[in-house]
C-alpha cells in the first residue's frame, strides 16, 4: 500500500473513531464500552497506518524538488505550527466545554439556546471529528513522488500490496537499521531519552498536586509549556546546522540529568522548573530523530524505517511502564511494613515520591550502556558525523 493510500486510510479511520464517540448513546453502558473499545483499536489502527508515512511523504517530496537540505527548516515550522495548533486546541476544548461560558456566547448572539453540561460535553469531540475531516480532506489532496527502486528492495521485484510484502519491507528496514551504526545508535539514543521521560510525563499530574500546584492550572501549565515548541525548533535548527551529533546527544543528557535529579527534590513551585527542562529535551529529540534519519534512509526504506523506530520507542514506553508498576509494588510493600502510621494517601505520596529516585539512576544506567555500544558500533567508521 502505497503512503498516500496509508494517510487516506489513517484519516477514514479517524472519521469513524470521532463519529461513534459523538454520537453514541449514552445510556447503555455495554453499548458504551463497546463503542470506547472499538475507537481505541481504531485509534491504535490509524496512528499505525500513518506512522512514518506521512514523514516519509514530506520529506521525499522536498527531495524530488531538490530542497531536501531545508527538511531541518521544515521541521522547525511544523513544530511550531504544531506548538500552536495545541494552545489553541486547549484553549477552544475547554471553552466550548463550559456550558456558562457558551450560555454568555449564545446570549449575546441572540440566540434562544439552553446549555446544559451533557451537550457541551460533545463539543470537543465534534471540534475533533471536524478535525479528522479535514486531514482526511488533507490527505486526499496529497501526491505520490516517483522514486527510483533501489535494486534488491522489495518494492522493485513485484510483490504487489500482498502482505507478505509488508512483511518483507519491514524486514528488510530493519536488517538496514541493524547493519548501519549510525541509524541505530539514533535510534536507541532517541528512544532511551524517549521512554525514560514519557514515562515521567504520565506521571506529571501527581507530581504537580505534590508541588503545591492547583489542580485548575494543570491545563493552563500545559498550554504555556507548549510555547517552548515556538522557541526550542529554532534552537534545534541551529544546532544541527553548527553542531555535531555527538555534541547534540551530550546537550540532551545534561538536560536530561539535571531535569531528572531536579523533580526527585520535589521543590513547591519552583519543582515546575526541572519538568520544563524535560519537555525541551522532547522536543529536541523529535527534531533530532527526524533530521538525522531521514538524511541517511532511502526513500524506499523511510516510512518503514520511520515506522519501526516508532514501533520500538512504544515498546520501550510499555517496558518501562511495566518496570515501574514493580517498582511501585515494591516501594509500597516496603513502606507498608516501615510506616504504619501513614494514611493511605499520605502512604501513596511517599511511594511516589520514593518512585522519583529511581528515574536518574534508570537513565544513567541505560545511557552509559547505549554509549559503550555506539562506541564499539561506530569505532572505525566515519558515522558519528551526518552522512550527507
Amino acid at each position: 500500500m502505497g503512503r498516500k493510500n496509508l494517510l487516506v486510510f489513517s484519516g477514514v479511520l479517524m472519521v469513524i473513531e470521532m463519529a461513534l464517540l459523538c454520537f453514541v448513546p449514552k445510556e447503555s453502558i455495554n453499548l458504551l464500552f463497546a463503542v470506547f473499545l472499538a475507537n481505541r483499536v481504531l485509534s491504535g489502527t490509524a496512528e499505525a497506518a500513518a506512522s512514518g508515512a506521512d514523514e516519509a511523504l514530506a520529506y521525499d517530496s522536498l527531495k524530488k524538488e531538490g530542497n531536501a537540505t531545508e527538511w531541518p527548516r521544515v521541521l522547525e515550522k511544523q513544530m511550531r505550527l504544531q506548538s500552536i495548533a495545541y494552545m489553541g486546541a486547549m484553549s477552544l476544548g475547554a471553552a466550548v466545554y463550559d456550558p456558562a461560558l457558551m450560555q454568555r456566547v449564545a446570549s449575546w448572539l441572540g440566540l434562544n439556546i439552553a446549555f446544559t453540561q451533557d451537550m457541551t460535553l460533545r463539543f470537543p469531540l465534534l471540534l475533533t471529528l471536524a478535525m479528522a475531516i479535514l486531514t482526511l480532506w488533507t490527505t486526499l489532496q496529497m501526491q505520490e513522488p516517483n522514486h527510483k527502486p533501489v535494486a534488491g528492495n522489495p518494492t522493485a521485484d513485484g510483490y504487489g500490496n500482498s502482505i507478505v510484502q509488508a512483511f518483507r519491507l519491514t524486514s528488510e528496514a530493519g536488517h538496514w537499521i541493524f547493519k548501519t551504526p549510525f541509524a541505530l545508535v539514533i535510534i536507541l539514543a532517541g528512544l532511551l531519552f524517549d521512554n525514560c521521560i514519557r514515562m515521567l510525563v504520565t506521571l506529571t499530574s501527581q507530581y504537580y498536586r505534590l508541588i503545591n500546584l492547583p489542580e485548575a492550572s494543570f491545563g493552563l501549565i500545559s498550554s504555556g509549556i507548549s510555547v517552548l515548541g515556538l522557541f526550542i525548533p529554532w534552537l534545534a535548527l541551529k544546532m544541527v546546522n553548527k553542531r555535531s551529533a555527538v555534541f547534540n546527544l551530550w546537550v540532551m543528557v545534561s538536560l536530561t540529568l539535571v531535569g531528572l535529579i531536579g523533580v526527585t527534590f520535589v521543590w513547591p513551585i519552583i519543582g515546575l522548573l526541572p519538568v520544563i527542562l524535560i519537555r525541551i529535551v522532547m522536543y529536541l529529540q523529535n527534531f533530532f530523530q527526524s533530521h538525522y534519519l531521514n538524511r541517511i534512509t532511502h526513500s524506499e526504506q523511510r516510512a518503514t524505517v520511520l515506522s519501526f523506530k516508532g514501533l520500538s520507542f512504544n515498546l520501550a514506553y510499555g517496558l518501562i511502564g511495566v518496570l515501574y508498576s514493580l517498582l511501585l509494588a515494591l516501594l509500597r510493600s516496603r513502606a507498608t511494613r516501615t510506616e504504619t502510621f501513614l494514611s493511605a494517601t499520605d502512604l501513596e505520596n511517599l511511594v511516589f515520591v520514593q518512585s522519583l529516585t529511581w528515574f536518574p539512576w534508570y537513565f544513567i544506567l541505560t545511557m552509559v550502556a547505549m554509549l559503550m555500544f555506539a562506541r564499539w558500533k561506530l569505532k572505525n567508521t566515519n558515522e558519528h558525523k551526518i552522512p550527507g
